[in-house]
């Protein structure tokens, strides 16, 4: 079979998912979107992959453009991404397409693309970017915003109802699908999300990353991804405040973008040298990075529904060491870590919460080591990929 998988975000597990279908004999073709300030998994063909694997990437902007924060411009490059796709899908001519992480307007070109060949397209969901788009547009313009909002909940509803199966992570996402989105039950199918475990291998504290940066031998909260402004990154301000007397405590972060800008401001402000704010990482040095840390920190805005999948929580898992989130409490990482007992969460935004947390994962190494330990042996139970390849052949129609 022909397969084409598109990932607009570059994750790790629908790579992963890619290599996996090619060693098993399909011709796989493997596009996504290359952001220019986020890390991204390794994209060069590999010893160990198959001859059938094509890897295509498509920079969203020149390198050292950077990126932007107002939806008119994001939104024409999104558009330019959707119409790439869609030109690849029309002469590769796949048998079947699978696309995911992508917002509402490119999906939409995609899936009429391959529907323009017949080819089933399995809508590869991992959250609802019509429902995020419907509140940023309404903060910024709160009549116009509205109907701005209702008409892409409205694409997003024909495009999961147009698909051939719509695939969700989780259970959770049923009641929405089926109620508000009108999708039938039968076409949902649930594939939980793979970890990428066999990418994270556990790796020591002190390492060439760690030493090179001079955290080996500091207690370090680590925070790695987006950040914006919503996310309230105070609370990492606050938490380096709150250690400063303390010189064998650092707080990283690793990020861009307007969350990452405002904390500069203040670091610089404040003068808070146990505060060090770095750049996205190669995802080579990840591993490295995420082993360096004592805990690490996850932070939701107000409005984080329960639903998106916490895929950065399934990559922090690897690097066995525990947890903290500050969001909300019916959101399913933060159901996820208070089931597991992966760490510990806070609602958001409550500084005095976040902070007492903090502490506490500190001075209770026991707890801080159980919840480790607990952690990579779930990253290690949800880490093969062959079950959930064979999950996604199976929804294709039988004479695929």
């Amino acid at each position: 079979m022909r397969l084409l998988i598109h990932d607009f975000a570059a994750h790790p597990f629908p790579l992963q998912l890619s290599r996996e279908l090619a060693l098993q004999g399909h011709q796989v073709l493997h596009a996504c979107a290359t952001h220019p300030h986020a890390p991204l998994p390794n994209l060069a063909k590999l010893p160990s992959d198959a001859p059938t694997l094509i890897l295509r990437q498509f920079p969203l902007l020149p390198p050292g453009t950077p990126p932007p924060l107002t939806f008119l411009p994001r939104r024409r490059l999104e558009l330019a991404h959707g119409r790439r796709i869609a030109h690849l899908i029309s002469t590769w001519r796949p048998d079947g397409v699978i696309s995911t992480n992508t917002p509402t307007e490119p999906q939409g070109t995609i899936l009429k693309a391959a529907r323009a060949l017949r080819a089933p397209f399995l809508f590869w969901l991992q959250h609802f970017p019509s429902l995020a788009v419907a509140r940023e547009v309404q903060a910024h313009l709160p009549l116009l915003g509205n109907f701005i909002g209702k008409t892409y909940l409205r694409r997003e509803c024909r495009q999961l109802r147009a698909s051939h199966r719509v695939v969700a992570p989780s259970h959770d996402f049923i009641p929405l699908l089926s109620q508000d989105f009108n999708v039938p039950e039968s076409r949902i199918a649930i594939i939980p999300n793979v970890t990428p475990v066999d990418q994270f291998p556990e790796t020591p504290k002190d390492n060439p990353w760690s030493r090179r940066h001079r955290l080996a031998h500091h207690f370090v909260y680590l925070y790695a991804g987006s950040l914006s402004l919503p996310q309230h990154p105070h609370l990492l301000l606050e938490l380096a405040e709150h250690c400063r007397a303390d010189d064998a405590v650092r707080i990283v972060v690793l990020s861009q973008g307007p969350g990452a800008q405002w904390l500069a401001a203040q670091q610089h402000a404040r003068q808070l040298p146990n505060l060090l704010l770095l750049p996205y990482q190669n995802f080579e040095q990840m591993p490295q990075v995420l082993a360096t840390s004592d805990v690490l920190l996850t932070l939701l805005d107000d409005n984080a529904t329960a639903l998106p999948s916490p895929n950065k929580i399934l990559t922090y898992l690897c690097a066995a060491r525990p947890l903290l989130l500050a969001g909300p409490t019916d959101n399913l990482a933060a159901r996820l870590l208070r089931h597991e007992d992966l760490g510990l969460t806070v609602p958001p935004a409550d500084t005095p919460a976040f902070l007492a947390a903090a502490q506490r994962l500190r001075r209770d190494p026991s707890l801080a080591a159980s919840c480790a330990r607990r952690a990579r042996h779930r990253a290690e139970l949800h880490g093969t990929i062959e079950p959930t390849a064979a999950a996604f052949l199976h929804l294709f129609p039988p004479a695929f």
